[in-house]
C-alpha cells in the first residue's frame, strides 16, 4: 500500500479549474500538493502565476491549459496563451487539439496546431487533450500518431467538460499506440484511489483530477 500510494501521489495533476476558483483556493491546494508529492498544480492562465510563486523551490510543476475548453481558437491564439504561460511560470501546458479539424480529416491543421504550441513554448511539457468521448476508434489512432509527430510529449483522454472522461479501454488504446516512453494521461471522472489505479496499471503515467485530495484521507 505504501507503494502505489507514492506512486499515485507522484503521477497526479491536481487540477483547478473552475471559474469560480479563488486565490486562496489555489493557494491551499498548492501546499496539499507539495505535501502529498504531487506531480503538478494545474490552473486556468489567470491563477498561473500565484502557482507558479507557491511551488517555487519544490518539484511540484505549475501547469496550465491552453485552448481550453474546445479548441476551437486559432492556431496562433493557442501559440500566444503558451508563450505567455511559459513568461509566467508554466513547467507544464495542457492543449486541447483542434477536435473539429480532425473530424474532417484535416490531420495536417491538427499537426500544425500542436507544433505552434511546442514551438511557442519549447521548455514546457506539452500534453495534447483530444477528447476521446468526441472520438472514434480510428480518429483516437490517428490523434495519437499526429501528437507524437507534432512534438508534444503526453496525449490526454480529456477535459471533462465534453461529456465524457477516461476509459480502461481508451487508455489501454492511447498506450498501444503511443508505445512504452511515451506519456499518456488519463482524465476525466477519476474519482476515487481505485479508480485511479486502475487508469494507472491500464497504462497511462499521469491522473488528472481535481478529486485527489480526497484519496489520502
Amino acid at each position: 500500500m505504501d507503494f502505489d500510494r507514492q506512486r499515485l501521489a507522484g503521477a497526479i495533476d491536481h487540477t483547478l479549474l473552475k471559474p469560480d476558483t479563488t486565490v486562496k483556493q489555489v493557494k491551499d491546494a498548492c501546499h496539499a500538493a507539495i505535501d502529498h508529492g504531487f506531480a503538478s498544480v494545474c490552473v486556468t492562465p489567470v491563477m498561473l502565476p500565484y502557482v507558479a510563486n507557491e511551488l517555487a523551490g519544490t518539484d511540484i510543476k505549475p501547469c496550465t491549459v491552453v485552448g481550453f475548453p474546445l479548441g476551437t481558437t486559432e492556431s496562433v491564439t493557442k501559440a500566444f496563451e503558451a508563450k505567455t504561460s511559459a513568461s509566467n511560470g508554466a513547467i507544464e501546458l495542457d492543449m486541447v487539439m483542434a477536435i473539429w479539424a480532425l473530424k474532417q480529416g484535416d490531420t495536417n491543421y491538427v499537426l500544425e496546431d500542436i507544433r505552434s504550441v511546442v514551438r511557442a513554448a519549447p521548455e514546457c511539457t506539452i500534453k495534447v487533450i483530444i477528447e476521446t468521448c468526441l472520438l472514434s476508434k480510428e480518429e483516437k489512432i490517428t490523434a495519437c500518431a499526429l501528437v507524437i509527430d507534432a512534438g508534444a510529449h503526453f496525449v490526454k483522454t480529456s477535459t471533462g467538460l465534453a461529456g465524457g472522461g477516461a476509459t480502461v479501454d481508451d487508455i489501454r488504446l492511447m498506450r498501444r499506440e503511443v508505445g512504452p516512453d511515451f506519456g499518456v494521461k488519463a482524465s476525466g471522472g477519476i474519482r476515487t484511489a481505485g479508480d485511479a489505479m486502475v487508469m494507472l496499471e491500464a497504462g497511462a503515467n499521469r491522473i488528472g483530477t481535481s478529486a485527489g485530495l480526497s484519496f489520502f484521507t
